[in-house]
């Protein structure tokens, strides 16, 4: 007989069901095949898309699909899929043009070839702006952001994660700023970081971080949620410096 004062027994544990077993260890192995599985096929599918635009230029005996039937003395009908023979040939390709255009002959080629790509009026345009973007994506690569920073945008008081890209130079650091001390900061947006706002700052007013430009990525990417091992994401002088600011402002205001 039980008194009030008896304390009830914790009840038991429920035990998955097989249904529920089954359904979390195929999200398990969903979530470690997913990412491998999908990188395979982008990559398949870039092969492939490199053969098929290089290899009608490749004179059908050097194929490597007939070449493997000639060796294994297939039947012609037997199709064999065999990848990347064109993305060998145009690496190859790209390289030896990239040598012959830094050299003197290469240099006065290219000059005379865009001088007649810009004399032709719709091709001119479409010439002009695919160079444009090939030369910012790929011939400044070796350039990067510098550091991850805080700054206060879109007003005091809220703090934006940004990338410094340089110092400001010309006619930006001379009339934006008295001293012509300014950074050209990249602020991105969340998740999409290839998007974003190019800002001017003074120097005094934007805050350098001690985490990588990696790491400040896939904080924005993650919107916040992915913060860099073994740290907040702000040091203990950052936030000091943080405090300095606030108290500088506070006594602007009064």
């Amino acid at each position: 007989m039980n008194t009030p004062f008896d304390l009830e027994p914790p009840p038991e544990p429920k035990r998955a069901s097989l249904v529920g077993r089954f359904r979390a260890s195929f999200l398990t192995g969903l979530v470690v095949i997913a990412p491998v599985g999908l990188t395979i096929w982008l990559i398949w599918s870039v092969v492939g898309w490199i053969d098929g635009f290089v290899l009608p230029l490749v004179p059908e005996a050097y194929h490597p699909d007939r070449i493997v039937q000639d060796l294994l003395g297939l039947d012609p009908s037997v199709q064999i899929n065999v990848r990347g023979l064109g993305v060998v040939i145009f690496l190859v390709f790209t390289v030896v043009v990239g040598w012959i255009a830094k050299g003197l002959i290469g240099r006065s080629l290219i000059r005379f070839a865009e001088s007649l790509v810009e004399r032709t009026p719709v091709v001119r345009t479409i010439y002009s702006g695919i160079k444009q973007i090939s030369e910012t994506i790929f011939a400044q690569s070796e350039r990067s952001f510098e550091n991850a920073c805080l700054i206060e945008y879109p007003r005091r008081g809220i703090w934006a994660l940004g990338f410094i890209s340089t110092d400001a130079k010309g006619e930006v650091a001379a009339k934006s700023h008295p001293s012509g001390e300014m950074v050209s900061v990249f602020l991105p947006t969340t998740p999409n970081p290839t998007s974003g706002f190019l800002l001017f700052f003074p120097k005094e007013d934007v805050i350098i971080l001690d985490m990588t430009v990696e790491d400040a990525a896939k904080l924005v990417i993650s919107a916040g949620l992915v913060y860099p091992s073994d740290r907040t994401g702000i040091s203990d002088s950052v936030i000091q410096l943080m405090d300095k600011v606030e108290k500088k402002h506070e006594k602007e205001g009064n």
